[in-house]
């Protein structure tokens, strides 16, 4: 009799045991099974557009180095103010602009990256490209850099980019504006800091002087106000000046331990990211971002720097801009996968070292190799000067 309650314990305790095991199981089938919608989901966000054809044969080759497991990757990132669905995105009736043109640099070894912001109202030579609505082909000539995605899309601009720097272009990634927002959304919103309260009639948009989190509308309105904020003559400066800001700030929140480990925030966030983008098909799946993404694991924040490419003012207009001759030093060391040297680290902000809006490290505008003549767009370079960096971070509409 002493032994009749051991045995009516170990009934239930194998039932129990056998309960949870069943339980696990459907967990687990559960968890795997909604993790393969959520792949095919985000999957099934991205839009893959194919430009090969319109590209042609005659482009920059490619640079390969024997020494290096992979070969360097030169990504132009695009920003757009169209949507996909309505009139405006780039395969719609319309082609809308590219308001921001990041040329992003991976080196081979997969130990730095930098990209370089190119102006909107730069004077640049375009070539012919096919017109995106498939009406024939346009001649080209003299124009603003940003005309080229009016004209002929992700392809024209990438056409331009390459005639003018010998660069090969390896992918492109377009992303929407609106896509953009919600990302920062997603994140919970990214902190900026304003010198002065904006109140610009133009583009009515109204941003309070201060340091805070920017969400929704307003981070939009961060990133595309030109108009009553900072001092530099030609907004379209100031306003990369603070993209590449905010866009090395987003980076850093994306990356932490706060977004990682909080699978509601990243799901939020990849399904923002994943919605606004169109790229090439090389890049048009969650498998090849995520072997970008491995590939890019060995690079630290501090080694992730934005730049503008030198420029100077456009003799015939004043209100624009054209690369100064300083820019050839730059796309000699893109096309030969070298760092930047000391002749462009005035003009860097890193992914790391920004933080509430205010840059990296100093910011002028035209200090890249030697890049703007007068004294609106030609800054020193960063000596250790913190009165004569935030007068350079004022300029642009940034803290310093």
């Amino acid at each position: 009799m002493s032994h009749s309650p051991r045995h009516r314990d170990t009934v239930p305790r194998h039932r129990a045991l056998k309960t949870i095991g069943i339980s696990v199981a459907l967990v687990l089938v559960v968890v795997l099974t909604g993790g393969f919608f959520v792949y095919r989901h985000l999957d099934g966000n991205i839009t893959s557009l194919n430009v090969d054809e319109a590209l042609g044969s005659d482009r920059p080759s490619e640079i390969v180095k024997n020494d290096a497991p992979s070969k360097p990757l030169n990504i132009l990132l695009l920003g757009s103010d169209t949507r996909k669905g309505q009139k405006g995105h780039i395969g719609g009736d319309t082609p809308g602009l590219s308001d921001t043109t990041i040329l992003l640099h991976i080196s081979a070894d997969r130990k730095l990256a930098y990209g370089v912001s190119l102006p909107r109202d730069a004077m640049v030579q375009r070539p012919s490209c096919e017109k995106k609505d498939g009406s024939g082909t346009d001649p080209g000539g003299l124009s603003m850099f940003n005309a080229a995605y009016a004209v002929g899309g992700p392809a024209c601009t990438i056409k331009t980019v390459e005639k003018l720097t010998n660069v090969r272009v390896n992918h492109f990634v377009v992303i929407d504006f609106n896509g953009f927002r919600d990302m920062v959304d997603a994140l919970g919103g990214v902190e900026v800091c304003v010198p002065e309260e904006v109140n610009d009639t133009t583009g009515h948009i109204y941003l309070p002087a201060g340091t805070y989190n920017v969400k929704g509308q307003r981070a939009l309105d961060y990133v595309r106000v030109r108009h009553d904020i900072g001092t530099v003559e030609n907004g379209d400066i100031g306003r990369m000046k603070r993209q590449q800001t905010f866009l090395a700030s987003m980076t850093n929140k994306a990356v932490s331990a706060g977004t990682l480990v909080n699978p509601v925030r990243l799901y939020r966030f990849l399904d923002a990211a994943t919605k606004s983008l169109t790229t090439d098909p090389g890049l048009a799946s969650l498998k090849d971002l995520a072997n970008l993404a491995k590939s890019l694991q060995g690079i630290g924040l501090d080694k992730v720097q934005f730049l503008t490419v030198p420029f100077q003012e456009y003799a015939p207009d004043p209100n624009r801009l054209e690369w100064a001759p300083g820019a050839n030093r730059l796309w000699y060391r893109i096309r030969n996968d070298l760092p930047l040297n000391k002749r462009f680290q005035g003009d860097v902000t890193t992914a790391a070292g920004s933080k509430n809006g205010k840059p990296g490290k100093s910011t002028s505008p035209g200090s890249s190799g030697g890049g703007g003549s007068s004294p609106s767009t030609t800054a020193p370079q960063d000596d250790g000067n913190t009165q004569a960096a935030a007068e350079k971070a004022a300029e642009n509409g940034l803290c310093g």
